[in-house]
């Protein structure tokens, strides 16, 4: 009997984490943005983050795994997470971006400082939304919770 009860409980477990994990944010590079916007003109949110920020985490595990969050963004975004410490050039708006060191293990992509930059200060996470043109419609500097995420959303989307 407790066999039967215990296959039952890590049945009902795995059914239920199967699920959940199915539905992830679509995540794109901005590479693809020129011919996803041929397809579709859509705005575009990077999220600017780091390996070491402890907020930049909390989004991605938390903000990030909520299912009104994802179905938002994959129906109504092209979503490009950055790592503001990504070493490779990326090529954006025909230009090329490149990691600038600033010491001997630090140092930042200069599109991440583009995009993430406020009154030349930049901030992690930060959420940058671009229009179907690539210019900045809005910048936010923080962490962002579920509500808080659905909030800007809505409004850009109105």
């Amino acid at each position: 009997m407790k066999k039967l009860v215990l296959f039952f409980i890590l049945s009902a477990v795995l059914i239920t984490k199967s699920q959940t994990a199915a539905a992830q944010i679509k995540n794109y590079s901005f590479e693809q943005l020129d011919s996803l916007q041929s397809i579709e003109k859509r705005n575009v949110m990077v999220f600017i983050h780091t390996h070491w920020c402890k907020y930049c985490q909390l989004m991605q595990n938390s903000t990030f795994k909520n299912q009104k969050i994802i179905q938002l963004i994959n129906s109504r975004f092209y979503f490009i997470s950055l790592d503001a410490e990504e070493t490779r050039s990326l090529v954006f708006n025909k230009q090329v971006f490149k990691y600038q060191p600033t010491g001997k293990h630090t140092g930042s992509h200069q599109l991440a400082q583009q995009l993430a930059s406020i009154n030349q200060k930049t901030a992690y996470p930060t959420l940058c939304f671009l229009n179907p043109a690539n210019e900045i419609i809005f910048q936010y500097p923080q962490y962002a919770n579920a509500k808080d995420l659905e909030k800007i959303l809505d409004a850009l989307l109105q």
